[in-house]
């Protein structure tokens, strides 16, 4: 007997057994997914969460305005508030401590590789502002950070535009509280539990996008960075996609809009045919001049 029905028929009798416990199981599971699924892929409710990660997660607080009076310390020593960075160019904020050993880097190491795909300058079309929220991390570390990403990133002119600051616990709490970013920190290990996620906000320093984990596509930086300036970066081809793609809170994605689609390309095969009957129709005029002049020089 093959394995695959021998293993279906196992499942059967497993089923009939337990009275279909095994099937609801599977659903109340489905389900309690779903519902965490609902207000982000990082933002289960705590009532799924395990134990020791109830306190960790990003709740999505789009449209808060950051608070722009937080003290911080930049890489350079310099004394700072959040709202030196604001009024001009849209912002990637992300959260991170220098000395973590796993997601930290990586989700760094990946924005690093989106940005070096993305044709937009951090510096000229936008900033990036890095905080550590580890409140015992140094401005020394945050700069010997910056030095390594900046080389990694290669272009010239991104360390007027990328910050790593270091700040107090009030100003960490303040600000991780604005944007819902919840962490927890395990004393066993010295380490802190967190999730991984980018915020970009408007010049302003509204919360307009979260892009979740530590991949994040080029498509989807420049598309953010475009919708939080309202069109004033980018160009006409990042319009278009605006207009067939719409961002999904819920899974921190850009998805297409079918029905968008389809007008854009009802109005784009109306234009070619119109443009093919012109030119047809001016074929079709200018025949009759060439004949009558060819009857004129054989004449």
């Amino acid at each position: 007997m093959p394995k695959t029905l021998r293993r279906r028929r196992a499942f059967r009798r497993c089923v009939a057994k337990t009275g279909g416990v095994a099937i609801a199981l599977l659903f109340l599971a489905s389900f309690a997914w779903s519902q965490a699924m609902t207000k982000g892929i990082m933002s289960p409710p705590a009532s799924v969460r395990p134990p020791y990660l109830e306190n960790v997660g990003i709740e999505q607080h789009l449209d808060a305005q950051v608070p722009a009076d937080l003290a911080f310390v930049d890489d350079a020593s310099r004394a700072v508030k959040l709202g030196d960075y604001f009024g001009k160019k849209p912002i990637i904020l992300n959260l991170v401590y220098y000395n973590c050993t796993m997601l930290c880097g990586e989700a760094l190491a990946g924005l690093t590789g989106a940005l070096k795909v993305v044709k937009f300058d951090i510096g000229n079309q936008f900033e990036i502002v890095t905080v550590s929220f580890n409140p015992n991390e140094t401005p020394a570390i945050a700069a010997a950070k910056k030095k390594d990403y900046l080389a990694r990133y290669g272009r010239p002119g991104a360390a007027a535009g990328w910050h790593f600051l270091t700040g107090s616990p009030e100003s960490i709490n303040a600000l991780t509280k604005a944007v819902g970013f919840q962490y927890q920190y395990d004393p066993k290990i010295n380490q802190y539990a967190h999730a991984t996620a980018i915020m970009i906000l408007t010049p302003e320093g509204r919360i307009s996008r979260y892009f979740y984990g530590v991949d994040f596509p080029p498509k989807d930086l420049r598309m953010g960075l475009v919708e939080a300036t309202q069109g004033k970066i980018g160009n006409l081809t990042d319009a278009v996609l605006l207009y067939c793609y719409h961002y999904n809170p819920a899974t921190g994605k850009y998805g297409a809009i079918v029905s968008n689609i389809l007008k854009l390309g009802a109005v784009l095969t109306v234009l070619l045919l119109g443009g093919m009957l012109l030119i047809l129709f001016r074929l079709e005029k200018s025949v009759p001049q060439r004949r009558e002049w060819s009857h004129v020089t054989r004449n």
